[in-house]
């Protein structure tokens, strides 16, 4: 009897890509929470790939065959890792399928903010033509210093960006430190964070959703950034605390932000930072490339061919790291 794995994706084009990726002895179920056939396929399958909000006790008690939880994303905030321990069921992430994309959404954003590119849209659009008259408030890039707070596979391939493609001087925080010669080899330095929003020109953030990163960048870190930096936030919404943030940005106390992530999503109208003018906004898109589609499924039956050869998946979310594989 063939093991089954349930894709919850409900994107036609990718569950074409799903289905030209099931191995073989692999029954592919198909299947978007609160269909009519969620519920007998969530009973049968022995991994779930995709992200479903809910998945409490109730959820694995609902899915007593269920040995991996593989989600297409890199965060997991929204996962109940509790349940999931108590259930002996790991949840892996995405393994950086999506950090291309991601990193280049980054930099868009930066360059967005640095080049004012919605407001000069804006202008040319409606008519307002200011032609190649030299502004005080564009910026280049080039010789910047960049700060990366969270320095894992986005926050690497950032860097390797911004270096590479534009000349800039990086510097990251994170719990992970490197080696000295990992450092010298990536030209990189760990700053302690103080440091690093002290000295940092464009502060960019690539941290998972926790309870220590939770309203990490407060009223006094941004206190701590210099009047012309830009704050750029393609992490997790709440990792900021808005109500700072919209001081820090109408008081000239940091000079623009580029978000693409919100505290609740979609964001209220009335959320006072989507009205400011030195803001570009994206609606959590990027991480959403047509190439991060093929690569997330990919890496997710990987890794369900690795428990099912009893060997332990790849990218399993760090609370879970000493839980026992399923058998």
């Amino acid at each position: 009897m063939p093991s089954k794995v349930l894709f919850v994706n409900s994107v036609i084009d990718t569950i074409q890509e799903a289905r030209g990726m099931v191995p073989p002895g692999f029954e592919l179920l198909v299947e978007a929470p609160g269909s009519a056939g969620y519920a007998a396929a969530l009973a049968e399958a022995d991994y779930l790939l995709g992200n479903v909000d809910g998945m409490d006790d109730a959820f694995y008690r609902a899915a007593p065959r269920l040995r991996l939880v593989q989600l297409f994303s890199a965060g997991y905030d929204r996962v109940d890792l509790d349940a999931a321990r108590r259930a002996g069921v790991l949840v892996a992430n995405n393994g950086g399928a999506n950090s291309r994309a991601v990193a280049e959404h980054t930099i868009l954003l930066m360059l967005a903010v640095y080049r004012r590119l919605v407001h000069h849209h804006a202008m040319t659009a409606g008519g307002r033509w200011r032609g190649n008259q030299p502004l005080a408030t564009l910026y280049e890039m080039h010789g910047k210093t960049l700060g990366i707070i969270g320095y894992g596979t986005i926050g690497k391939r950032v860097a390797r960006i911004a270096a590479g493609g534009f000349g800039m001087h990086i510097q990251c925080n994170d719990l992970v430190r490197l080696s000295e010669d990992a450092e010298d080899a990536l030209d990189v330095r760990y700053r302690l964070l103080p440091e690093l929003l002290r000295t940092s020109d464009i502060v960019t953030l690539h941290v998972p959703l926790t309870a220590l990163t939770r309203h990490m960048i407060d009223s006094a870190a941004l206190a701590q950034m210099q009047p012309h930096a830009v704050l750029i936030n393609c992490s997790r919404g709440p990792v900021i605390d808005f109500a700072a943030l919209h001081e820090a940005l109408t008081s000239g106390r940091i000079a623009g932000a580029g978000l693409d992530v919100f505290p609740v999503e979609p964001p209220s109208p009335s959320e006072p930072v989507l009205l400011l003018d030195n803001v570009v906004l994206t609606p959590h898109l990027a991480g959403a490339s047509w190439e991060t589609r093929a690569k997330q499924t990919r890496n997710a039956f990987d890794n369900v061919l690795r428990v099912s050869r009893g060997e332990r998946p790849l990218w399993v979310v760090p609370e879970l790291s000493d839980l026992a594989l399923r058998g």
